[in-house]
């Protein structure tokens, strides 16, 4: 799967993703201090589903009406496994693959939540 990672996605994540085989562009690597408007416009404009854990995306998805390819935002992980975060993101990416595509989905330890589509 193809995906963007916003500036402040975690290194780590990215790295188990392309390790999956995963084809994972970081914002950070192209695009660095890319406003949030701009990073999701990317992900748009690719046909890729944003790596996320800022949940302001979320305000500028479904408050704000920002068109979106779809949005997978990783939120509260205080396990004290490094590999707790990365394992969790890449199950849910390879689990649900293409459904990703306009949806927005939480992934937090032990859940994952598959929003209907996002608008746009």
């Amino acid at each position: 799967m193809r995906l963007p990672a916003d500036e402040n996605f975690d290194v780590a994540i990215i790295q188990a993703l392309r390790d999956a085989g995963h084809e994972v562009r970081a914002i950070r690597e192209t695009n660095v201090a890319a406003p949030d408007e701009v990073v999701i416009q990317i992900a748009v404009s690719e046909r890729r589903v944003l790596l996320t854990e800022d949940k302001g995306f979320g305000e500028l998805v479904y408050n704000r009406a920002h068109p979106s390819a779809g949005v997978l935002l990783v939120r509260r992980f205080a396990s004290p496994s490094p590999q707790a975060k990365p394992g969790a993101v890449v199950e849910a990416v390879t689990r649900l693959g293409e459904e990703l595509v306009g949806k927005f989905v939480v992934v937090e330890p032990g859940r994952i939540r598959v929003g209907g589509r996002s608008p746009g």
